[in-house]
């Protein structure tokens, strides 16, 4: 009986620990790792921000899907998850939200820029206002 007590625990713990290190498997990047991203035309690029932020200004190509919005999975769910994804938001604590998400969802790859928009644009990287 106590041996089957130590394998039960033993089996509870491996448990756990698959599921914390599933838990984080998107990676945050900085700006030059997403400007060699973007090179590759399969990068989805996603701005999760709200409405008011992006008519201030993004990063080109980015496609915006507003993490407040009741349909984000919904229109995230639109997206190859067999594809790369790229995720910011204004400094790095939605895209993390996002993120985790995603991976929840089934993507496969996903980044997040850490720095987020306003990391970005510090670093005189280019932004397109509409």
């Amino acid at each position: 009986m106590k041996l089957m007590k130590y394998i039960w625990i033993a089996l509870v713990a491996v448990a756990c620990t698959s599921t914390s290190s599933e838990a984080q498997q998107y990676e945050r990047i900085d700006n030059t790792k997403l400007e060699e991203l973007m090179q590759d035309e399969s990068l989805q690029l996603v701005d999760v921000r709200t409405p008011e932020e992006v008519a201030a200004g993004y990063i080109e190509g980015a496609q915006h899907i507003d993490i407040y919005d009741p349909r984000f999975v919904e229109k995230v769910s639109e997206l190859d998850k067999n594809q790369p994804v790229a995720v910011y938001c204004a400094v790095g604590g939605r895209s993390a939200s996002a993120s985790k998400r995603l991976q929840k969802l089934g993507f496969t790859k996903v980044y997040d820029l850490a720095n987020g928009y306003r990391g970005w644009k510090a670093a005189g990287k280019p932004t397109v206002k509409d």
